[in-house]
């Protein structure tokens, strides 16, 4: 989520003409994208993926939705938001409407192809190259210009570790034997971001969990210290579990796992609160946070299923060498 959109939304600028329902479009397409969406990824996981996983994997199995229905709501703000956009992109570069609308529509296509399994190796690859290019040429020369501003880093750091989450979808759909040296950098980079956002839980408990930025819980959800602490916590062990390989599985289902929980008990009461724009890409920014730890889960599932299989291989071959020499 963007600062622009939000103060865009904030104000009340609607870019398009409300449609028949009532429902202004720069409100009713975001939704429409994420739940249509949603709805699609669902009827294809339960053709086969739903009802194979056992236990925990079940959940890890949701990660590609996480990932990849957000990226369909944000495309179409790109679309409705495209105005209110315009100061984000770097002066330097031309055409600042075409990049917008471009974007947008990368967004949705990556979204699109990875929900349905075509191309989407390829379509996260570059989902993850974009994303880091906005750290690069956005985020980070914002930071230079503030370097104090803790929401800043905050969200240069989101966006890092979406880009590391996309590109360990990709890695997950890669041969099995380049696995574990490109998912190094990943855990790396995603393991870092926890620590940090972690940290920050217990120094802002007020402020809402999982991505630290600028909104607050409200008066009405309870327990504000204990789900930061709870929260910063998780993020700090697991953070280091990841990055250090122990139990980097496990560690990297946890947090997806409690993202999931803190999505549908935090996020989602306080859209139906308040079900605008803001509120709902404060959503999709957590859930994308929740696939990106989910992703992970399942590439590092997949490189140790590969790695028992080599070894099984490699254990039989060498059996049939020895009863082959054997042999008179």
């Amino acid at each position: 989520m963007n600062p622009h959109l939000c103060e865009a939304t904030r104000r009340g600028v609607i870019l398009a003409d409300g449609i028949a329902i009532g429902i202004p479009a720069a409100v009713f397409w975001p939704y429409f994208a994420g739940i249509a969406l949603t709805i699609v990824a669902l009827a294809w996981m339960a053709r086969r993926e739903l009802p194979e996983a056992k236990g925990m994997d079940k959940v890890v199995v949701l990660g590609r939705l996480f990932l990849a229905v957000p990226m369909a709501v944000f495309g179409a703000d790109h679309y409705m938001f495209w105005r209110s956009m315009g100061p984000m992109v770097p002066s330097w570069i031309p055409w600042h409407p075409f990049w917008i609308l471009f974007v947008g529509t990368a967004l949705i296509a990556a979204a699109v192809s990875i929900v349905v399994r075509q191309y989407d190796r390829l379509a996260a690859t570059l989902l993850g190259i974009m994303i880091f290019l906005f750290v690069v040429l956005i985020h980070v020369p914002n930071l230079i210009e503030a370097p104090g501003d803790r929401f800043l880093l905050a969200v240069a750091l989101r966006d890092t570790s979406f880009s590391a989450g996309a590109l360990a979808y990709a890695v997950s759909r890669a041969q099995p034997s380049s696995r574990r040296v490109l998912l190094r950098p990943v855990r790396y980079v995603m393991g870092t971001v926890w620590i940090v956002f972690g940290v920050e839980h217990f120094l802002h408990p007020q402020n809402v969990p999982v991505v630290p930025l600028e909104r607050l819980l409200p008066p009405w959800i309870p327990g504000h210290l204990f789900l930061a602490m709870v929260t910063g916590t998780l993020l700090t062990v697991c953070g280091v579990a990841v990055i250090f390989d122990g139990k980097a599985q496990a560690a990297a289902t946890w947090v997806g796992t409690y993202c999931v929980l803190v999505v549908l008990a935090v996020y989602l009461p306080m859209l139906i609160a308040k079900p605008d724009v803001e509120g709902l890409n404060y959503l999709a920014d957590t859930m994308v946070f929740c696939g990106c730890a989910l992703v992970l889960a399942s590439a590092l599932s997949n490189e140790n299923r590969a790695g028992e299989v080599l070894f099984a291989r490699a254990g039989a071959k060498q059996a049939i060498g020895l009863r082959q020499g054997g042999e008179p």
